[in-house]
């Protein structure tokens, strides 16, 4: 059995239990197994309304919603190739991605959308709203997915482009079976032998890899997923949905931290006092130099500040689950500190979404967890991570030259620099591509540094480093920050790193990057050859200053 068929046999199970809820307005909106099955049907029999085929793209422009998610399987039910796209984009960006794939409808969140992709795109094809899609009640004739072999291609997810035109990643349906297998054995060992089902939120758009396999996942599974409507409000949209655990990006974790460490200052008096105590008595701890008087005082924390903290952030957690981008190990320690583990999970759209997942019995901070069974992972030249097995993309969509471009040996070429240690647990230093060799020769990976940088000056946004060929390295500066805050910040920074990793000039960028600016990926990665264009005066002045 396929994942699909999965998912629609579950759906026919218990069709008065709730699957799937939105947060609007403060209030939680949900829909039951039946629910959920009735509209995916009346999708369906819209789609075939309209013509689609197997085999043909329909490309989905909305942010996430139950109806997103109908959609999403109605298409896939019908053998149709679902292209989703994030809805932030400049319409010019997406209109490029959607005459890549020539889709044969284009399905619309909302009225302003549509009109955009239209002006951008006069010869679009067809053009439907969601509503539309839903407008109609179905026939109530529940019909199984059409049949599906494991090579057949389910979605084509374009990757971010850091470096160039996003491409489009086909994932076929032996990929996300293998996939939703992996996932469903570490959210086992998390969550334990339980009758309830699980209670999951999520936030971030299911039209990124790893989004969508969770979603998936929590499909295949006894779960309540909870979507979020409103980013502003995702404090109160946690409190509402109160879960188990739920996936995260590193920047995210960053602010959660920042947040809880400034509330606690704005607090003071004992709470602070016992905080401090409690914190230095943890950072000895994890340096194993912790006696009597450290055991008390983290007692102490733990009782009054800790757990309360924990709490806050939700009663229910068993842990958090992030991904996209190495975090922190610091951050990682802290969220232990206060007794939340925090998973780590490694991975490309190209490995459809995960290579390794943190183990919940063998957290090591700083790790990216071991491969996940069933996928191979070694190091290759430049130590670029290289993987292979079921989870491995069949392709790009129409580019046979990069697709060959991106094996080695029969193996995937992550672009990824890692280490691995004698238990198997990776790390993933950075990108080979984002690889700076300045004129001593070095090869350094700006991203350790980078991060380095960004967790000494809380204020600032980005820190992007450059120096390829010069006699040193640069950095670019966005966020409300001084001259005198980075070069203190870069004197204590320096200390710490050899010669040639030393950053010793900066530029103060008045306006941060962004996905409207076009210095950021959909999934807000730097766009580094496109910040370095924009700012392409700016750096050669730094370094004739510096000369």
């Amino acid at each position: 059995m396929n994942f699909l068929d999965d998912i629609f046999q579950r759906l026919t199970q218990k069709p008065d239990e709730p699957v799937l809820q939105e947060t609007r307005d403060g209030r939680i909106v949900s829909v039951t197994r039946g629910e959920l099955l009735a509209q995916i049907q009346s999708a369906r029999e819209f789609f075939k309304k309209a013509g689609l085929k197997k085999g043909d793209r329909c490309a989905l422009l909305a942010p996430n919603s139950i109806r997103w998610t109908a959609a999403d399987l109605a298409l896939m039910a019908e053998g149709v190739i679902v292209v989703p796209l994030y809805a932030r984009q400049a319409p010019g960006e997406l209109v490029g991605t959607m005459k890549d794939c020539t889709p044969a409808l284009i399905c619309c969140g909302d009225e302003s959308l549509r009109q955009a992709v239209a002006e951008h795109w006069p010869e679009a094809p067809r053009i439907c709203l969601l509503e539309e899609i839903f407008a109609a009640a179905s026939s109530g004739v529940e019909t199984a997915p059409v049949a599906l072999g494991d090579e057949d291609p389910v979605t084509i997810i374009y990757t971010s482009g850091t470096s160039g035109e996003p491409k489009g990643v086909v994932l076929n349906v032996a990929n996300v079976t293998f996939m939703l297998s992996c996932t469903n054995a570490r959210l086992d060992a998390l969550m334990g032998e339980r009758r309830a089902p699980d209670r999951v939120f999520h936030y971030l758009p299911t039209c990124f890899a790893g989004s969508w396999i969770l979603l998936l996942t929590c499909l295949t599974r006894n779960s309540v997923l909870t979507l979020s409507t409103d980013l502003t409000k995702l404090a109160d949209e946690l409190k509402l949905a109160a879960p188990d655990y739920f996936l995260n990006v590193p920047v995210l974790l960053e602010r959660f931290r920042a947040g809880i460490e400034e509330q606690v200052r704005k607090i003071g008096g004992g709470a602070e006092i016992v905080y401090g105590l409690g914190k230095a008595a943890w950072s000895r701890r994890m340096a194993n130099d912790a006696g009597p008087l450290e055991d008390v005082s983290l007692a102490l924390a733990r009782a009054l500040v800790f757990r309360p903290i924990r709490k806050k952030i939700g009663p229910n957690l068993r842990a958090l689950i992030c991904g996209s981008a190495p975090l922190a190990k610091e951050t990682q320690l802290f969220f232990l500190m206060l007794g939340l583990p925090v998973l780590q999970v490694y991975g490309l759209t190209e490995t459809t979404a995960i290579c390794t997942m943190d183990d919940p019995e063998c957290v090591v901070a700083g790790k990216v967890g071991p491969a996940v069974p069933g996928i191979e992972m070694k190091l290759g030249p430049e130590d670029e991570i290289l993987a292979r097995g079921p989870n491995i993309f069949p392709g790009y969509w129409n580019r046979p030259k990069e697709t060959v471009q991106a094996f080695l040996d029969g193996w995937f070429r992550t672009g990824d620099q890692g280490e691995v240690d004698h238990e198997g647990n990776w790390s993933i230093i950075g990108r080979v591509k984002n690889l700076i060799i300045p004129a001593s020769g070095h090869n350094i990976a700006p991203e350790p540094i980078e991060e380095m940088l960004l967790r000494a000056l809380p204020n600032a946004q980005q820190v992007m480093l450059v120096g390829n060929g010069r006699t040193h390295l640069a950095a670019l500066v966005t966020g409300e920050v001084t001259r005198t805050q980075v070069e203190a910040v870069l004197e204590k920074t320096n200390a710490q790193l050899p010669h040639y990793k030393r950053v010793h000039a900066f530029h103060l960028c008045r306006e941060p990057f962004s996905i409207e600016n076009g210095l950021l990926t959909a999934n807000g990665k730097l766009r580094r050859d496109a910040i370095a264009a924009r700012y392409r005066q700016e750096i050669e002045a730094v370094y004739q200053k510096a000369s």
